[in-house]
């Protein structure tokens, strides 16, 4: 499913409007969760024994959700727009490596010591994408100059921060994995409308918006992979250590999808710089 995310995303933002893309992908998700939201408040028996009925929260839960959004909201627009002028086979492999960010903050913010071979993996993941930037080079893109490289990695390093942030929403704040998925959704859309007005007041004549059914079935992808990764990681006997990996193979589905339809060059080069990025990740992973 985050395989196809990445595609819809690709298929719904090129040479379109990203503010647009990004306000309706949100509300989409917003009118998914409204009706939820509604009958966990009003018709509780309705979902009740379920995994989808949200319990009511406080101010300083619903204050730290929209904290979520904001971050999430950022995160989204850089990938967007990074994802708009790169190549698929690009901008995918960088999103798959947020779990090296992820525990690189964790050590910088958290006192966190990796094991030895999380530094191998690191290191691993850093030897990949030195590889990667040379195969890259060849078709014109300069990691070090290129602004839309600079976008997905700062989005990159603000998921990651969200990962952290969920962390902390879920386990510490104890709040259900159904409740920050809903309430963050429905804070997402205030967060997108500033981009969206300044895009229709000032850029609409410039890059106009063509709606495609791609857009809502970002939505649509993205909140079924949540589920069934929080429905994983709620398993008693589930090994984040396997499920974290497994997860970042989504990188595949869109790579093979800009080899056989987009006809996107160094394929074989950039396979290679992908299974040892991939590899770093497990490693990472599995410490």
């Amino acid at each position: 499913m985050l395989g196809f995310y990445d595609l819809t995303k690709k298929a719904a933002v090129h040479g379109n409007a990203v503010p647009i893309v990004l306000l309706l992908n949100v509300a989409t998700a917003a009118l998914i969760y409204a009706p939820v939201l509604w009958l966990s408040r009003y018709a509780t028996e309705t979902l009740e024994g379920t995994p989808l009925l949200i319990p009511s929260l406080s101010g300083t839960e619903h204050l730290a959700l929209a904290c979520k959004s904001v971050l999430v909201g950022a995160s989204w627009t850089l990938a967007m727009f990074g994802l708009k002028h790169l190549p698929i086979s690009i901008a995918t492999p960088i999103r798959a490596t947020s779990p090296l960010w992820t525990i690189l903050t964790a050590v910088l913010f958290f006192g966190e010591r990796p094991q030895p071979v999380q530094w191998i993996g690191i290191a691993t993941i850093l030897i990949a994408f030195f590889f990667f930037s040379l195969v890259s080079a060849s078709e014109g893109i300069q990691f070090r100059k290129n602004r839309w490289v600079a976008c997905m990695f700062v989005a990159t390093l603000l998921g990651s921060l969200s990962a952290l942030y969920d962390k902390y929403l879920l386990q510490t704040m104890k709040l259900s994995a159904v409740a920050v998925q809903a309430w963050f959704s429905i804070y997402l859309v205030p967060v997108m409308m500033p981009l969206a007005i300044h895009w229709y007041r000032n850029q609409r004549q410039v890059q106009p918006f063509e709606f495609r059914i791609t857009i809502p079935l970002i939505a649509v992808t993205i909140l079924v992979a949540d589920f069934l990764y929080f429905t994983a990681v709620s398993d008693p006997d589930a090994l984040i250590a396997i499920i974290s990996p497994v997860r970042r193979t989504s990188v595949i589905i869109p790579f093979v999808f800009g080899i056989l339809w987009l006809s996107e060059q160094n394929w074989k080069n950039k396979a290679l710089c992908i299974a040892l990025m991939l590899f770093g990740v497990f490693l990472v992973s599995a410490g």
